[in-house]
């Protein structure tokens, strides 16, 4: 840590640099993540196919959330452009691709998200909203329960915590209490309600340098202190490991905890995860067309391997369905425990 620290200090701004990142977490000298695959089986590891079309519409979100990811915020400009976004849904059309998985930043931001939706919706596929709550609490953005109610498109929510003070720690002032309203308006819509088919499934992310707990047992403690203390009810409770990724990961280094944590991860993988983890099954288009195994990847830039199209404008389901899986150490971060992925613990 002392070596990296002061690399870190000549930059200005050292971690918008995806690549800096990766080679932050290689130096660290820990076991490749590639001979931990190959351990697990999977000597390269490869798709097993497309079941989820993910779109990273763009970086706009009305919160600056400190354990990001995304490195998202009310002032980033990055977003789909229209030939990106005919190019998407003409490759899901053309495929049999269940679902469509719509993420940003605050995926709602985007100018033709209504349009997405509808079109998608259109085809056949499942359509899913990773909603961080608070956008709905907007003036401009009000109609979108009942818009996604309309369309049965399955909302995944992100609260840290169903206490206030860690929820505002990590997302800002104010954002627990508009959290808690946002889905309080869902419920009366019948999201998350037993027998409606509107599914609402709540993620949460520890606010510190440690692991998720078991997410069964998380479940079952949310659904009765949510039910308890502000009436809400949803399907499930997804645990999701923090990335050491833009965010994160500065805040690893300034706190002295990038390489414990590394290893933390490194010692906790568990070889049962591979075979479910969610690049297998996702592609993931980022907001200017090119291609990845998944979101992580992408904030990494980290494309799909040189043997498979590089954009959404050359790519077929058939050339992407197989490829082998680009991997770097942060792949620990999905391997660790009973696993992490976008659908929760793989597990």
């Amino acid at each position: 840590m002392a070596k990296v620290l002061p690399t870190l200090r000549k930059q200005q701004h050292p971690l918008a640099d995806s690549a800096y990142q990766r080679r932050l977490l290689d130096d660290l000298s820990l076991r490749p993540f590639a001979e931990a695959a190959a351990s697990a089986g999977h000597r390269p590891l490869k798709a097993a196919g497309i079941s989820v079309l993910q779109l990273n519409v763009g970086k706009r979100c009305n919160q600056t959330c400190a354990h990001c990811h995304v490195d998202a915020g009310p002032e980033r400009k990055e977003v789909m452009t229209r030939a990106v976004l005919e190019a998407a849904l003409n490759f899901l059309a053309q495929s049999d691709i269940p679902m469509l998985d719509i993420t940003g930043g605050a995926p709602e931001m985007h100018p033709d998200f209504r349009e997405i939706v509808e079109r998608a919706t259109a085809l056949g596929r499942h359509v899913m909203d990773r909603c961080n709550l608070s956008i709905t609490r907007l003036p401009n953005y009000s109609y979108l329960p009942e818009f996604l109610a309309e369309y049965r498109v399955e909302v995944v929510a992100s609260l840290p915590s169903y206490a206030a003070k860690t929820t505002d720690t990590q997302r800002g002032e104010g954002v627990f209490e508009d959290s808690i309203a946002a889905l309080q308006h869902f419920n009366r819509l019948g999201y998350g309600k037993e027998g409606s088919g509107l599914i609402l499934n709540l993620v949460t992310n520890p606010v510190g340098a440690f692991l998720p707990g078991n997410q069964h047992s998380l479940e079952r403690d949310w659904k009765a202190q949510m039910k308890r203390r502000y009436g809400i009810e949803f399907n499930h409770l997804y645990t999701i490991t923090n990335m050491p990724i833009s965010r994160f990961l500065d805040f690893l280094l300034r706190s002295g905890n990038l390489e414990a944590y590394l290893e933390k991860l490194v010692t906790a993988f568990n070889p049962t995860t591979v075979e479910g983890l969610m690049c297998r099954t996702t592609l993931s288009v980022g907001w200017d067309g090119r291609l990845y195994d998944c979101d992580f990847n992408q904030m990494l830039d980290l494309g799909v391997g040189p043997q498979a199209p590089q954009t959404i404008f050359e790519a077929t389901p058939e050339s992407l369905s197989q490829r082998v899986i680009q991997l770097g150490q942060h792949c620990y971060g999905c391997t660790a425990g009973l696993g992490s992925s976008c659908g929760g613990a793989t597990v």
